[in-house]
């Protein structure tokens, strides 16, 4: 598996994503839309940060059980229903990011919506993650 991470010198710089991301691998993993949901059922954390961190810890724990890694992941997709509030806490963000998912950043795009399917979700994120083999362990 490879994934070549293209930040052109052309284009802004790249800060916590990557312009381009160019990925080859058996296969492609596509992780469906994390919120802070716990294993209840029920969404944690009272603000942005708390959440983003549950939503991205959610949306890893199912990599990894694919078989893959925070560095395999090729195109994240964040959605918020408060695009002021998620750059008021962007430093934080980044910071949950690097801890969780460390500095390979894949391509990323920050959406604002209305609202998300579990009402008192703030943020959901989604993504594409390229693997090389098949998973060693049963779904």
């Amino acid at each position: 598996m490879s994934i070549e991470r293209v930040n052109p010198s052309e284009l802004s710089p790249s800060t916590g994503f990557s312009h381009a991301v160019v990925a080859t691998g058996e296969r492609i993993v596509f992780l469906a839309g994390q919120t802070a949901l716990d294993v209840e059922g029920k969404i944690v954390g009272d603000g942005l940060p708390e959440q983003f961190e549950r939503a991205l810890g959610n949306l890893l724990t199912a990599l990894r059980r694919c078989g893959g890694a925070p560095a395999d992941l090729a195109r994240v997709t964040v959605h918020t229903t408060d695009l002021a509030d998620y750059r008021a806490h962007a430093p934080r963000l980044g910071s949950i990011w690097r801890g969780l998912a460390g500095r390979d950043y894949p391509a990323m795009a920050v959406v604002e919506v209305v609202r998300l399917w579990d009402e008192q979700a703030l943020v959901e994120i989604d993504a594409i993650a390229v693997l090389d083999a098949p998973p060693s362990t049963p779904h």
